[in-house]
């Protein structure tokens, strides 16, 4: 497959992966509150659950959608941080190709988070309505151990590593921590 250059020597691609309720969401958001205007999030729910109203399935249309914003954002200067759970076999051929098509530094991270741990995670979350919606069976049905890329292209980031180190530690790891934000 031919390589299809995304990006510049100075954007950033990040990718954040674990199970449901390992804190993929509050990671990216924690990276954009530390960083500021040119970071773009791309997250899987959002754009499958929310703009696509697709279900997670071998095939879908929402890993193109994904693979397509990410690059448009590389490629109009933005920093992107990608999260969502991204099952290994049905997102990571296209994680693999967008990592490697990236001009800049691209670090990939997986939170590695224990089932029971997912159950309390899952259990403290403040959205009624998700609460409601999902349950341990759902939790349960969703989890995959160790669900990691090929290519050993992850960083393991374990449950011991409180939100603030884990966002602390991709700022520094990507240089985004040494980066301008933009102002306008």
């Amino acid at each position: 497959m031919t390589r299809v250059s995304v990006g510049t020597n100075e954007t950033r691609l990040v990718v954040v992966r674990g199970n449901s309720a390992s804190g993929k969401s509050s990671v990216a958001q924690g990276i954009r509150d530390r960083f500021g205007r040119g970071l773009a999030l791309v997250g899987q729910d959002n754009l499958r659950r929310t703009v696509l109203r697709e279900r997670d399935v071998p095939g879908g249309k929402n890993i193109g959608l994904i693979d397509a914003v990410a690059r448009y954002a590389l490629d109009a200067g933005y920093h992107v941080v990608v999260e969502g759970i991204l099952y290994a076999d049905r997102y990571g051929d296209m994680l693999g190709r967008l990592v490697a098509d990236h001009c800049g530094i691209s670090r990939c991270y997986y939170l590695d988070v224990g089932l029971e741990e997912t159950f309390e995670r899952h259990a403290s979350k403040a959205d009624a309505v998700y609460l409601a919606q999902v349950n341990e069976g759902h939790l349960r049905e969703w989890y995959r151990e160790r669900d990691l890329l090929p290519g050993a292209l992850e960083c393991v980031i374990g449950v011991d590593s409180p939100l603030e180190e884990t966002v602390e530690r991709i700022m520094t790891e990507t240089g985004l921590n040494r980066l301008p934000t933009s102002r306008d």
